[in-house]
């Protein structure tokens, strides 16, 4: 813990924790204070100003990134029939019924996400328990309970992320990589900081992004000035 302190706070150091840098230097100096030896994932965190205990201010969806995130993330598919060949004719990497229910009771989560049909979400609810607390629970808010499985599929693969405000009115998303080019991470920042605006709550009262900052798996977090945030089309 020591060693990786030290190194952090060199780290911390080249951050001014007064300055709310433009997304282009937020993104560089993410680069620079990056201390993991592996390829580390870039992400950023919302502070809203809303109130996560009233069901009209919560916010809870999904977007496509237009540089993916640099995971391939491993798809499990609950449907019978003609749906299961479409789930795995997209690509999926499971796709069953009660063989995978059976599965996941007994322990596995060789999976990141699930999609479901909704005739299958009588089955799936079962694994409540199991799945909520590790938020893999399909929903239909983040388009992962549906009959278009083939759509469902290949927007994940394509670098589909989903988003829900935690208690404390916080909702941390990744961006990609420290491998990816700065242009690539500014892109995907702008798509879900623009998400995020169109997410407002309109029973949300005052300031409504109160702080965003993107940080590396083991880096200092960035402050970012909002105004420089919007994509320029």
């Amino acid at each position: 813990m020591a060693k990786k302190g030290k190194k952090y706070i060199e780290a911390a150091k080249l951050v001014d924790r007064t300055t709310a840098y433009s997304v282009e230097e937020a993104i560089a100096l993410v680069k620079k204070t990056n201390t993991a030896k592996f390829d580390a994932t870039v992400e950023v965190a919302f502070r809203l100003g809303v109130d996560p205990k009233k069901a009209d201010q919560q916010i809870r969806g999904a977007v496509v990134l237009p540089n993916g995130t640099g995971k391939t993330q491993r798809v499990l598919v609950f449907a019978k029939g003609e749906k299961a060949k479409e789930a795995e004719a997209a690509g999926a990497d499971y796709v069953g019924d009660s063989d995978y229910i059976n599965k996941i009771q007994q322990g596995w989560f060789e999976f990141d996400v699930i999609v479901a049909t909704p005739d299958m979400m009588g089955e799936v609810g079962k694994l409540g328990r199991v799945l909520g607390p590790k938020g893999l629970m399909p929903n239909p808010k983040t388009g992962t309970v549906t009959f278009d499985v083939e759509k469902a599929v290949n927007e994940i693969k394509a670098g589909k992320v989903e988003y829900r405000v935690d208690k404390a009115g916080n909702i941390h998303v990744p961006i990609g990589k420290i491998s990816f080019e700065d242009n690539k991470l500014v892109e995907n920042f702008g798509t879900i900081f623009e998400t995020m605006l169109k997410a407002k709550p309109a029973a949300a009262k005052g300031t409504y992004m109160k702080n965003v900052a993107i940080t590396s798996t083991m880096g200092p977090g960035i402050k970012v000035d909002a105004a420089t945030a919007v994509v320029k089309n």
